[in-house]
């Protein structure tokens, strides 16, 4: 798989400890995206995509959640938990 360097450096940015955003966001994140949803529909599952996508986008970047690096980052694109092997699986463990 090719990653995006572009889209690596970009979600570098929100690597830091900040983006886990308040207490308990990060683990409703991370049970909205136990089976793979567009990126957007998740966000909106838990709360206002304005306070949750940096949530996300922190998971993404530590490997909590995971999503295609090779497809741009928009609102459609499939983000799943940890142990999903992409866009072409439904979920489970690798």
């Amino acid at each position: 798989m090719r990653i995006s360097f572009a889209r690596l450096k970009w979600l570098a940015g929100y690597r830091h400890p900040r983006n886990v955003g308040r207490l308990g966001l990060m683990s409703a994140v991370l049970e909205a995206f136990t089976r793979p949803r567009p990126l957007l529909a998740g966000a909106e599952a838990v709360g206002d995509p304005i306070e949750v996508l940096p949530v996300v986008f922190h998971a993404l970047w530590h490997g909590q959640l995971t999503t295609d690096l090779e497809a741009p980052l928009h609102e459609c694109v499939l983000v799943g938990p940890r142990d999903w092997n992409g866009p072409g699986e439904t979920g489970g463990a690798k």
